[in-house]
């Protein structure tokens, strides 16, 4: 009885971790490594693009910022979490497939920007509820190990699938061909871009394939059943309280405030970097790809070290040492351009100025991917053990209420400065801040109090 146990706890804990394989490529391929970029090389202006990409994450943070805490609130009162992942997972693959209609020729910019916003708050929403389950998974002791190699295994699966679509589908402009040097498969035609087009419905394949594991072997241990009027009102009034009653535990009101600045300084970082390196540095989307790829197998593999730290200094010395990390990238990444890498000059055709982003791209990777696992860990700590959808809520209202933030003002800064490095320097103050509130956060949150 206790071996057939042990194993279902196991499979479960795995059915969890299939949820970031499956959903992480929408973050490499689509907002971050291939679908940005290539938004970029079609409009043609980087400073442009960054502006128009940072405004549709802006809308999309938005919706997620309002809704995210009611849904959280209703599902903890139902016990009906999987069939809101099911629900949003329809709107994460619809999303996705829509990108392919993202043509070179007269680019439907509106309506393929609403159908991506779409898919990524579809994606978000399922987020909610998958890691409000983190603390049901395993002991207390044991969570931050588990959310480290949780976020590492989302790292692999989306390297492979950035590795996949270099391969075999996304095509450079000039030549048609990908990285491997043939034509896009399944008789694609690269002159349309349709190799680097497909990598939207590949995403959408990807997550149905590979959520088989988590409707498999995840169950909610609340009986399932649909949420009631009656319920709805009572997990709103539950919500107001929760959130009128936030002074009365400062630790949690300090780390959802600091998580509020620097996971929206991360999450702009991550939309807009390869944006970023494409217009600085006349990248194409192949070369934005293997960036990625570098900055991938870093996040993988200090996300599964990050949780091994979490799990023997506690997450908060993680969280520290991430921010600090991440500003001193976006400084340096302010000081490279074709022409200048920390102010020596480069001669036409030097290969530091790419060196030297990678590394910064490769360290962002690193602090990015054990900073989000340590974060989901130490809401754990500082949420309600009996209400922690409804806290993952609040933890996705704070990385969201100001998710505008960081896109908008990189997109006013960028659109007043004309320049793509004055354009990110908003992510500076916004981490900085994150660090400050920092100091107000108990490792144990307020229970320790």
């Amino acid at each position: 009885m206790t071996q057939a146990r042990d194993e279902t706890a196991r499979k479960r804990i795995w059915g969890w971790f299939f949820f970031d394989w499956a959903s992480q490529p929408y973050n490499t391929l689509l907002i971050t490594f291939i679908f940005g970029p290539y938004i970029q090389s079609i409009l043609g202006d980087g400073a442009r693009a960054q502006s128009v990409w940072g405004f549709a994450i802006a809308a999309a943070g938005i919706v997620i910022a309002c809704v995210a805490p009611v849904l959280g609130a209703i599902a903890d009162r139902s016990g009906t979490r999987m069939r809101w992942i099911a629900i949003f997972s329809v709107l994460y693959v619809a999303g996705a497939a829509s990108v392919w209609w993202a043509t070179p020729e007269d680019l439907p910019l509106v309506p393929v920007l609403a159908g991506f916003c779409l898919g990524l708050v579809g994606m978000e929403f399922a987020t909610i509820f998958t890691n409000s389950m983190l603390p049901e998974l395993a002991p207390r002791e044991r969570i931050g190990r588990i959310s480290g190699d949780g976020w590492a295994f989302g790292y692999v699966g989306g390297l492979v699938a950035l590795i996949l679509a270099l391969a075999f589908f996304a095509e450079d402009a000039a030549t048609g061909r990908t990285l491997i040097g043939i034509a896009p498969l399944f008789g694609l035609d690269g002159t349309a871009r349709e190799g680097t087009r497909f990598i939207g419905p590949l995403t959408a394949i990807w997550y149905m394939v590979f959520m088989v594991p988590f409707f498999l072997w995840v169950r909610d241990p609340r009986p399932r059943r649909g949420a009631s009027s009656r319920d709805v009102t009572t997990a709103l009034s539950d919500l107001r309280r929760t959130i009128r009653d936030l002074p009365r535990t400062p630790s949690r009101l300090a780390f959802l405030a600091a998580s509020m600045f620097y996971r929206d300084g991360l999450n702009g970082t991550y939309a807009l970097g390869a944006i970023f390196a494409a217009g600085v540095l006349d990248w194409s989307v192949v070369q934005t790809g293997t960036f990625g790829i570098i900055a991938i197998v870093t996040g993988a593999i200090f996300a599964w070290a990050g949780g091994r730290a979490d799990q023997k200094f506690g997450p908060l010395p993680v969280i520290v040492t991430c921010v600090v990390t991440l500003i001193l990238c976006v400084l340096a990444a302010m000081f490279i351009s074709r022409e200048s890498v920390f102010g020596t000059q480069q001669s036409i055709g030097s290969s530091t100025p790419d060196m030297a982003f990678m590394i910064v791209g490769a360290t962002i990777g690193a602090a990015g991917g054990a900073l989000q696992a340590a974060s989901r860990t130490m809401m754990v700590r500082q949420g309600d053990p009996g209400r922690m959808t409804e806290g993952f809520g609040l933890y996705a209202l704070a990385g969201k209420a100001t998710s505008f933030l960081a896109p908008l003002s990189i997109a006013l800064a960028t659109s007043l400065t004309g320049s793509q490095h004055w354009g990110i320097a908003p992510l500076i103050a916004l981490f900085a801040i994150g660090l400050v509130l920092l100091v107000w956060v108990k490792p144990d949150g307020d229970r320790a109090a």
